[in-house]
């Protein structure tokens, strides 16, 4: 896909059409503190918004690249005896802001997985039949994970919401249900998968955050990552799920 467009606050409204058209957008100018990654949130999506997950900070020195995904995990705690939602399977929102840079490497990328999985269909004929028809357990590759269900979180990776929403999933811890009678097949399908995805990368066009730019996702279109890098980066993550979240 194309570079996102970097909006100021003072344009919010155009901001939001680009997320809408696009599936990503930067905004620029919000500063770099919790407070301002929550009001980007509401600006950006309005009276859409209708649920945000804990703020989390990830840092990393001297960090390996992080390959092309959507952001997604099913994920409950329990404070005093109550249970609650840290994370959510089909978050359709991700606000990524950028609080160090690292001083070498470390741009980031992105890709409009709608266009990915249409070309799918034409050149790879059994992806796109596995994409759309085979389901998988989302989250099994990381079955120790405190919090997590221990339910499998069974979907495909290609589906739609009941708003007609299209769902484009790219997650590492997809893996074949238990006793799938498919299993061989389904982990072949998997590996290309992956495959695939990593050789989209390289000719993608790169770009760099600034302290403060929040990267705003359609977490359904559009998957990210970002190149190794050498120093310290952080930054803090947002999800959200809007009305239209599946």
């Amino acid at each position: 896909m194309d570079l996102p467009a970097r909006v100021g606050p003072e344009d919010i409204h155009h901001a939001s059409a680009e997320l809408d058209r696009r599936g990503a957008v930067i905004l620029a100018g919000y500063g770099s503190s919790g407070d301002a990654l929550t009001v980007a949130a509401a600006q950006v999506l309005g009276s859409r918004l209708s649920r945000l997950f804990p703020q989390r900070v990830r840092a990393s020195h001297d960090g390996g690249p992080v390959h092309l995904h959507a952001d997604s995990l099913d994920l409950t705690v329990d404070i005093g005896g109550v249970r609650h939602r840290r994370r959510h399977p089909d978050e359709d929102y991700v606000l990524i802001q950028c609080l160090k840079a690292a001083p070498a490497g470390g741009d980031s990328f992105a890709l409009d997985a709608y266009r990915f999985a249409d070309a799918c269909r034409t050149a790879d004929p059994e992806l796109w039949r596995f994409l759309t028809t085979q389901d998988v357990d989302l989250y099994g590759a990381w079955p120790h994970l405190r919090g997590l269900p221990a339910s499998p979180r069974v979907a495909r990776h290609v589906e739609y919401t009941r708003t007609g929403r299209r769902i484009v999933r790219r997650t590492d811890g997809a893996v074949p249900l238990h006793r799938d009678p498919d299993l061989e097949h389904v982990r072949t399908m998997l590996d290309r998968f992956a495959k695939i995805v990593h050789e989209e990368e390289p000719p993608l066009p790169r770009f760099r955050l600034g302290e403060g730019d929040i990267l705003v996702l359609d977490n359904y279109r559009v998957w990210h990552g970002r190149d190794a890098h050498t120093g310290e980066r952080a930054v803090r993550i947002l999800t959200v799920c809007s009305s239209d979240a599946r």
